[in-house]
């Protein structure tokens, strides 16, 4: 039976700012339990809700040096869903009222949660073929692994794989601090190793020294090998494109599952959408003040509201889509001249645009049953969660073809009747309204055309099994 520890710092249910959370706490549970033995290693964030703080079981503490201070190291366990949890505790680290904050305490945070998620291991007597960690809070990993660790009969043949869930988010801070926090010797910090650009970078830490490295789509696996796409890290990317495979995420089909959702108005499925998704219509119309038209082209965003997710293409474009026969529901929070943008249309065209500047999963859900469309116009996405959401319950996306999106959203072909969705391939305001202008006149145009894209839609499998299989691969692939 192989053995494989999760290292992250986030993951549902217990803590979630974004896909990463989603990924850490679904796939676990995906995998074969009779060849797979996966657990999963995260904070003890004093933010977590208290339910889950009381289901936690403590096992045992100990002492643990980072560089020259002595830390204290406690740990907790749980099981969820067949998975055991365990849960790093330091109060001085993990207090606060969010789980990340400032660059300069979350580079010490993370360099120690990663020495004490491995330190914690011959405690908790668990000893992993591979340790599969996640992004730049467990970007020192693998760099530890080949240090001080690989000296211990324990350690030596473990193997690690970094998954990158977003290359901008890097972890850099000043050279000397690092080193004065993590203890590694200066040997590390070179610009073949740790240092980048004259800062130490934790994730160029963990893609030079992890055994494998994955990515989350095939074709975000590729854009990272150029300059446009590879955050000043493309050179290394295309050293080690030996060791990086692209996997695209899923999605939790029993959370997500439009038959079942209890946070919809009117359930249906693949079959008797025709008849019962436009009863989620009607309901959000309602709720949110919309002018009450079943007809009505209704287009849903929910996002966080940055430039990354292409919010500068739909503001330039903002006035001349409010003219077109379209209803629009934005959901999400961000930069504040989006955030002021969607209130301001919002008020300028009543009942036909609904700006909801706030998170909330109910809402969210709500959206993607009861839209025809969903706009995701991103200027990169690595993989991307919302699109996979909207194929699920037959909302017909319309997307970028860059990284996940392309992956997974197949553009509509009017002269083979295929695709499950519509996408323009060039950043430019107008190509994104010309394909949003194409989706409505198939829309009012070719009903039939447009319930056979969003059955097709239904059709595709995006659940974390496909995902999971792929992993396992590559974990035979590492370790045979």
């Amino acid at each position: 039976m192989k053995k494989i520890l999760f290292v992250a710092s986030e993951g549902v249910p217990f803590i979630k700012t974004g896909g990463l959370a989603d990924v850490v706490g679904s796939l676990p549970k995906c995998f074969d339990k009779e060849a797979y033995d996966v657990r999963v290693i995260l904070p003890k964030y004093m933010c977590m809700k208290e339910e889950w703080k009381n289901k936690m079981k403590y096992l045992t503490h100990f002492y643990m040096d980072l560089a020259w201070r002595s830390q204290y190291v406690g740990i907790l366990e749980m099981e969820y869903e067949g998975i055991p949890f365990y849960f790093i505790d330091n109060e001085y680290y993990f207090a606060g009222p969010k789980p990340y904050g400032n660059i300069y305490q979350d580079i010490e945070k993370f360099a120690f949660f990663s020495k004490a998620a491995l330190s914690a291991l011959p405690v908790i007597g668990f000893q992993p073929d591979i340790v599969h960690c996640h992004d730049w809070q467990t970007g020192l990993i693998p760099v530890f692994l080949k240090d001080k660790f690989h000296e211990g009969e324990f350690f030596r043949d473990m193997k690690s794989i970094i998954t990158i869930h977003n290359l901008k988010f890097q972890g850099i801070w000043d050279m000397k601090t690092v080193k004065d926090i993590t203890g590694l010797p200066s040997y590390y910090f070179t610009p073949d190793k740790l240092e980048a650009y004259g800062d130490a970078n934790f994730l160029k830490g963990g893609i030079v020294y992890a055994d494998a490295i994955t990515t989350v789509s095939n074709t975000y696996a590729e854009e990272i090998k150029t300059p446009f796409y590879g955050e000043r890290l493309d050179g290394l990317m295309r050293a080690r494109s030996n060791s990086l495979r692209g996997i695209v995420n899923g999605i939790d089909y029993e959370e997500y599952n439009p038959e079942t959702d209890p946070l919809i108005e009117k359930n249906y499925n693949a079959r008797n959408f025709r008849k019962e998704k436009i009863k989620n219509k009607r309901a959000l119309q309602k709720e949110l003040g919309l002018e009450q038209d079943d007809r009505k082209f209704l287009i849903g965003i929910v996002s966080r509201l940055t430039d990354q997710k292409g919010f500068d293409l739909i503001a330039y474009m903002m006035d001349e889509l409010c003219q077109q026969d379209v209803q629009l529901v934005v959901l999400g929070t961000g930069e504040e001249r989006y955030e002021n943008m969607f209130r301001h249309f919002a008020w300028k065209y009543q009942g036909k645009v609904s700006a909801n500047i706030f998170y909330s999963e109910a809402m969210s859900h709500k959206i993607y049953a009861s839209c025809d469309a969903f706009l995701m116009p991103s200027l990169f996405e690595p993989c991307g969660l919302s699109q996979l959401m909207s194929l699920r319950y037959g909302t017909v996306p319309i997307v970028r073809e860059t990284g996940g999106l392309k992956d997974t959203v197949q553009p509509y072909n009017e002269y083979e009747s295929t695709g499950t969705g519509f996408s323009f391939a060039n950043y430019n305001a107008h190509e994104m309204l010309n394909t949003v202008k194409y989706a409505m006149h198939v829309y009012y145009n070719k009903k039939r055309e447009w319930n056979k894209l969003i059955d097709r839609g239904m059709a595709m499998d995006f659940s974390w099994n496909t995902s999971a299989r792929k992993y396992e691969e590559l974990y035979q692939w590492l370790c045979p």
